[in-house]
């Protein structure tokens, strides 16, 4: 292959490295230069044009990528015409992306002037999904280069495995303590994480965590078809001896491997069962955020055997999120049950819905609302309390004169809630391990529910966030772990931190309260009168 500039005339059959702009010219780069182009060229006054010339044996980029992206096409790919030395590859069905990843190095590993590229090995795609391309970095390359990469290519190099399993069984198993919506969410996140494969849930047993009482409820969903089977533990997998392995075993099954190097995922059990596979599943699979479980389930769901050695190398690449639940080192030593919590007074609002006068100000039984809430916190077992003022912020702080707390004000308070909540998170002492946040115009919030929230938050069990419920309906105040702090420091405007209470719902803990001082805020008037008539 020449390369290198050349007059107009004599780059006839040449094709263009550069795209070439002159006047009113505009000449894309891999053009081919023929009589049309000479005389443009020409007429624009172009001396030289840098071109490359196939030679004898060359084979251009189209041909080489379209002959390497046949070569390297399994079952259920298809290949897109070669355009600028590009061929893309794509899935004709559904399915899970098989790799030989032997194969894709030994084609790289031909010549500089070849590349392969595909997503990620057993990566689940939908029809139509590019999964791969072919590019040629030159304008064409050696024949016997390009005959080289097909040769180490093999048939296969890539494919499309359909999915097979159509029918999974599931079973939890339950202890006190776990709600039935837990187990309703879990079913509805796993029906959703099956359905691009076609599969469904075709029964499914909830029964006691008993070794016993679960092979019998496996082996009745084996009975009704089930081509795999799930099991959700009330309690994590602790050991091959455990409830969910040993029930498996009972049946006559074999617990083929416990434990992933995928977090989360870390506590995953592969077995089967008269020849079905049985997944004890971790406790992150009743998220539908993807973890361990998907690389598993998906594969499985395709009729891909998952063996041992499969799940031990899985480490490279298997650390896939920052998940909230995750220990995290300290930087001081933890407090008795993680429980050093920071109370957030809120106090810095312009009323402007009461029409004039400052809310926070108003009185309920002789005392400002602010210095009502303000006591309360100071009674629970909040290891600080921190009152966030702005508006009027001199006649607030009287309303809390000799109270022990830590007074922020907030310069920006006109620009809404957050940027107090800001304010508040910004003053919480480096040893709390979370801050509950409490709204300034809610004076029946009492000790009582602060504490319980303080009690029921137990970041060791995946109790980040605690909030207060009642018939479904969330309350305040709302009790967050350090974990959310960055996020807290996000918010923007009048809005607050519901969007993400539901984006981390996985650790969030209710505490189910009674009438209505979770919901009761004092934003107008006649709000003031009824407290004061309750």
């Amino acid at each position: 292959m020449k390369f290198g500039p050349a007059s107009p005339a004599d780059a006839i059959g040449g094709v263009t490295v550069h795209t070439l702009r002159q006047g009113a010219l505009v000449l894309k780069k891999g053009t081919t230069i023929g009589p049309e182009e000479v005389e443009a060229l020409t007429k624009a006054g172009v001396k030289d044009v840098v071109v490359v010339r196939l030679e004898k044996g060359d084979v251009s980029e189209d041909v080489a990528a379209a002959s390497i992206a046949q070569a390297v096409a399994g079952e259920g790919v298809n290949v897109e015409r070669a355009f600028t030395g590009r061929a893309n590859l794509f899935a004709a069905r559904p399915g899970v992306l098989v790799v030989d990843r032997g194969a894709v190095d030994r084609i790289n590993g031909v010549d500089e002037a070849i590349t392969f590229a595909t997503l990620a090995a057993y990566k689940p795609v939908v029809e139509g999904e590019m999964i791969a391309t072919v590019k040629l970095i030159p304008f064409g390359v050696e024949g016997r280069l390009r005959d080289a990469a097909v040769a180490v290519a093999g048939h296969d190099t890539l494919r499309i495995a359909p999915y097979v399993i159509k029918k999974v069984g599931v079973v939890s198993t339950l202890l006190p303590g776990l709600a039935p919506k837990v187990i309703d969410k879990t079913l509805r996140v796993t029906a959703e994480r099956l359905a691009p494969a076609g599969a469904t849930i075709i029964a499914e047993r909830r029964v006691p965590h008993d070794e016993t009482v679960l092979a019998t409820a496996i082996k009745e969903l084996l009975g009704l078809g089930a081509e795999l089977v799930i099991v959700f533990g009330a309690s994590a997998i602790a050991d091959r001896r455990d409830v969910i392995p040993a029930a498996i075993t009972e049946i006559g099954g074999a617990i083929e491997h416990f434990g992933m190097p995928v977090d989360p995922g870390n506590l995953l059990l592969i077995g089967s069962a008269g020849g079905v596979p049985v997944l004890g599943a971790p406790g992150c699979a009743r998220s539908p955020v993807e973890n361990g479980f998907d690389w598993v389930l998906m594969r499985l769901l395709a009729g891909i055997k998952v063996t041992r050695s499969d799940l031990t190398g899985m480490g490279v690449g298997g650390l896939l999120m920052e998940i909230v639940t995750r220990p995290q080192p300290r930087t001081v030593p933890d407090t008795e049950g993680n429980r050093n919590v920071a109370a957030i007074v809120l106090a810095a609002g312009r009323s402007t819905r009461m029409g004039g006068p400052n809310k926070l100000l108003a009185e309920l039984d002789g005392k400002k609302l602010a210095r009502i809430v303000a006591e309360q916190a100071l009674a629970s077992k909040a290891s600080e309390v921190i009152v966030v003022t702005g508006h009027q912020a001199d006649l607030v702080e009287q309303a809390l004169d000799g109270l022990k707390v830590k007074l922020v004000r907030n310069p920006d308070f006109a620009g809404g809630l957050a940027s107090s909540v800001k304010a508040g998170i910004a003053a919480v002492s480096d040893a709390a391990d979370g801050a509950i946040v409490c709204l300034g115009d809610m004076p029946l919030i009492d000790a009582q529910l602060i504490d319980r929230l303080i009690e029921t938050f137990e970041p060791d069990r995946g109790h980040l966030i605690a909030v207060p419920v009642s018939e479904g309906r969330r309350g305040n105040p709302v009790l967050w772990s350090r974990r959310f702090f960055g996020e807290l420091m996000t918010l923007d405007g009048d809005i607050g931190a519901r969007h993400l209470i539901a984006k981390h719902a996985e650790v969030v803990a209710e505490v189910p309260v009674e009438g209505n001082s979770a919901f009761l805020d004092i934003d107008t008037p006649q709000a003031l009168e009824a407290a004061r008539r309750s």
